[in-house]
């Protein structure tokens, strides 16, 4: 197994451990900030592994299918978690998620038509407001920061709507196909 697959991997071992200590009282009041940290850590493998993959010439079909899955998992689960700590309302996540199983349909029928669909700058703009929405809403800090979590749960929510037209925009033709 190659580096960039073991950080794949790694990520989705990740997520319970993060629901645990995000929803549990285990620690007390270092549950929020332990919680904080696996999902730092399994956001920052979501970009290194992608790196490594690229520059050591390791892309495989199990990165190229489980590396997207494992990011889908790591935001759905920690914004589900939020809608239960009443952090997030459950209509943008609905929205979110929703937009993931769109895109997800489409790259399916896609690949069935032989056609790769890469990632673009809108989705991975789309992805690093997510995730710096989820760690501002898991610090749940006072004052300024309110305003702050409320503009990047909109940023979150706009970019992931620029990102599925730009997809469905760009690769139209999918829609087209026929088998």
């Amino acid at each position: 197994m190659n580096t960039p697959n073991f950080l794949t991997i790694l990520r989705v071992i990740l997520i319970p451990f993060f629901v645990i200590f995000l929803l549990f009282d285990i620690t007390g009041p270092y549950d929020k900030y332990i919680a904080l940290a696996i999902f730092v850590i399994a956001s920052l493998t979501d970009a290194l592994d992608g790196y490594l993959a690229r520059k050591n010439h390791q892309v495989t079909n199990f990165g190229k299918f489980m590396d997207p899955l494992a990011d889908k998992l790591l935001v759905c689960s920690a914004m589900i978690c939020l809608i239960d700590l009443q952090q997030l309302p459950c209509w943008v996540v609905i929205v979110i998620i929703s937009r993931e199983f769109v895109i997800s349909g489409f790259r399916l029928v896609a690949s069935d038509n032989g056609i790769v669909i890469a990632a673009s700058k809108w989705g991975k703009l789309k992805t690093i407001s997510q995730m710096t929405m989820i760690i501002l809403l898991i610090l749940d800090l006072n004052g300024f920061f309110n305003i702050l979590e409320t503009l990047f749960v909109y940023i979150a929510l706009i970019l992931t709507l620029i990102s599925l037209v730009d997809y469905m925009w760009k690769n139209k033709q999918v829609l087209n196909m026929q088998n």
